[in-house]
């Protein structure tokens, strides 16, 4: 019998999993100061003359009958984030330009029904193992395991029903001066996708009064397994168009070789004086999206200067037209950056008529390695029982 909790709420899993400390935007949390949002959906916090809000709906109905909700939380700066519990979708971010309009700064569709139709991981939370993983097979413990193959000959993003594709059971709604927080939970049984071990995980979604869209990863498991879990939202700071003038500056001196399947090959490549040298701020397009790559853009695992374990910053954005700035901090090892290389696709028209060329968004998915389980030198992808995954991201948004 697996002693995993059905839900795992912040109140009811932590404890299970060693008493971590209930912490948000660096308060803890205390029933004194912070509003439980009422059942109908509506919530509203002021502090300091401040006002934040929440407001929850349906989303749009699954195949199953069963009903997804679109969550919206805004401060009082007006930073908006809308997200749904199908996939931990990230549908909407609405962020300051230098001039103080707000503009959506991600990718994404308005309705569910058009999520189901298929995208390119638009605003998802990817799992059990984000990224690749090589022919689908992998050994654990002298047992070999078998996963399905959707990227080519390998397996990505956890396979053709990841986490991406479920829905998560939401908790309550919790605002404060400090933020707006959901806890947002699944448990995926043994064998699904054909990961061995029943694995309950959480995710915290919070919109902070400071602009920060935090992400915080939270898991346990009955057996042996491995796991990688990301958010691969779209970014776009001018919010249409090409990212080619985005600059774009990443904490990291090194990438992991692969080869032409994205693969690793184990080995570590300086980026100094190649078309992989973020490691100053620069134009995305500024070396002529010469990634190496077999569509010329970016797909590449950056190893970051921190190492992970410890909160540090992973990239700089800026995007000059708007003013819009953007910065990510991690406590994972990596970060992949991905400038959607595809041609473009003229059913791709995204929310607000916004339709998506080649290089449309980019992804700063921060994570541990592509195919770590192939690779004992990498950071180690592999959760025990008795263990704690736990992970933390931060999206920081500003102007200049």
């Amino acid at each position: 019998m697996s002693y995993l909790s059905p839900l795992l709420t912040r109140r009811q899993v932590l404890p299970m999993l060693g008493a971590l400390p209930l912490v948000t935007a660096g308060c803890r949390i205390e029933s004194n100061k912070w509003s439980i949002v009422p059942s109908n959906g509506q919530g509203r916090f002021e502090s300091n003359g401040k006002v934040m809000t929440s407001e929850r709906s349906i989303f749009g109905t699954l195949p199953d009958g069963r009903e997804a909700h679109l969550y919206v939380f805004r401060n009082a700066n007006g930073t908006t984030l809308k997200f749904t519990n199908y996939g931990l979708i990230v549908t909407e971010l609405h962020a300051r330009d230098r001039g103080g309009k707000l503009g959506n700064v991600v990718l994404g569709f308005e309705t569910l029904q058009r999520y189901l139709k298929g995208h390119p991981f638009f605003g998802v939370v990817a799992g059990r193992y984000a990224n690749r993983i090589a022919l689908g097979k992998f050994n654990l413990d002298g047992k070999e395991y078998t996963l399905a193959v959707n990227n080519g000959a390998n397996h990505l993003h956890g396979g053709l029903l990841g986490f991406d594709k479920r829905l998560w059971t939401a908790s309550e709604v919790l605002i404060s001066a400090a933020g707006i927080s959901l806890d947002l939970s699944y448990i995926s049984p043994d064998g699904e996708e054909g990961y061995p071990g029943t694995l309950a995980v959480t995710v915290t979604y919070t919109l902070t009064h400071g602009d920060i869209w935090r992400i915080e990863y939270r898991a346990v498991t009955d057996a042996p397994t491995i796991l990688n879990l990301t958010n691969h939202s779209y970014f776009n700071l001018s919010g249409k168009g090409d990212v080619l003038q985005h600059e774009l500056q990443i904490e990291a001196d090194t990438v992991t070789a692969v080869d032409d399947g994205l693969i690793p090959t184990g080995q570590f490549l300086p980026v100094k004086g190649t078309g992989l040298d973020f490691t100053r701020l620069r134009a995305i397009g500024s070396h002529g999206m010469r990634g190496g790559v077999k569509s010329p853009g970016y797909d590449h695992n950056f190893v970051l200067r921190h190492g992970g374990g410890v909160m540090g910053r992973a990239a700089r954005v800026v995007e000059r037209g708007s003013g819009r700035t953007m910065e990510c901090h991690t406590r994972q090892p990596g970060v992949q950056l991905w400038t959607f290389n595809s041609d473009p696709n003229p059913e791709l028209i995204c929310t607000g008529g916004v339709q998506v060329p080649r290089h449309g968004g980019f992804c700063l998915e921060t994570q541990h390695y592509p195919d770590s389980i192939h690779h004992p030198h990498f950071p180690t992808c592999v959760l025990r029982p008795g263990q704690t995954f736990s992970n933390q991201t931060e999206y920081r948004f500003g102007t200049v």
